[in-house]
């Protein structure tokens, strides 16, 4: 585990907690260590079952969405002239890409899902595939070369064939293209795999990076934390102080109650490959 360092971004800090190389693996580049009782989940049914009703709700909060998308447009700023073509796997009804501006605009933005509804609902694709990655794990429909962004929104946990996945992230993106596989501490525990209910933050973390370690030749894999550290809540006043100054406790207790709120957040990780 290297290098660590921190990105300022608007509103966010992406905090590199570690960078991996092929020494932090027991094995290289196809060597797939996981046996099916990793990938083993409490609700084995049918997934086109689970997925079957649209939810048009957000599995993260607010102050988590808003530092994902200020990181997404640190990558994708000034990343291509002429439109960055981004695939969103396990898409939604929304996507949570930063909005076209001066320094990004898009080409085509292709979801891949499991509820057309959802994806319907989604303005920000231009295209959408209804698919069920766990069991159709191929990309066929994309040819090589034909992205510069892969992204995947606290779905990670849920691939029960992610060497699979990851190979056909790494076919689909342009060299130099990024994969942004990111996560946080909610999902449905009866759908994710065992190994991820069974790991901490860190272990989450590297299970990914294995994903990309193992799945393909990556030109780099770097692990960020894009929530800030935690605030520190500041002193209260005296009894005496907030008695001759009633404004002042008032003013403490207001300014508790935002720092306690922000430091109950969701955390918000992201695992990144480039090719």
């Amino acid at each position: 585990n290297k290098r660590a360092s921190s990105k300022v971004i608007p509103f966010a800090v992406a905090n590199s907690i570690c960078s991996f190389d092929e020494t932090d693996f027991a094995g290289g580049v196809g060597n797939w260590p996981y046996t099916d009782a990793d990938f083993s989940r409490i609700d084995k049914s049918d997934d086109t079952r689970f997925y079957d009703s649209p939810r048009f709700v957000t599995h993260i909060d607010d102050n988590a969405i808003s530092a994902l998308t200020d990181y997404y447009e640190l990558e994708m700023s000034n990343k291509k002239k002429g439109g960055i073509d981004v695939l969103d796997l396990c898409s939604s009804w929304v996507s949570h890409l930063p909005e076209q501006n001066d320094s990004i605009t898009y080409g085509k933005v292709a979801g891949v899902g499991m509820n057309e509804e959802e994806l319907a609902k989604n303005k920000q694709l231009t295209e959408y595939y209804v698919q069920d990655l766990n069991k159709e794990p191929t990309l066929s429909r994309f040819e090589d070369d034909s992205f510069d962004v892969v992204c995947n929104v606290v779905s990670v946990d849920y691939l029960t064939n992610p060497l699979e996945v990851f190979q056909e992230m790494h076919r689909v993106l342009r060299p130099g293209g990024i994969a942004l596989m990111s996560f946080s501490n909610r999902c449905f525990a009866t759908k994710a795999i065992a190994m991820w209910l069974q790991a901490d933050d860190i272990g989450r973390l590297t299970i990914v990076a294995s994903y990309f370690h193992y799945s393909a030749k990556w030109s780099s894999i770097e692990a960020f934390n894009l929530k800030d550290a935690p605030l520190k809540t500041p002193d209260r006043p005296s009894f005496g102080e907030m008695f001759s100054n009633p404004a002042a406790g008032f003013a403490w207790a207001s300014t508790a109650s935002a720092v306690a709120k922000s430091n109950q957040g969701d955390p918000m990780f992201v695992v990144k490959g480039v090719k």
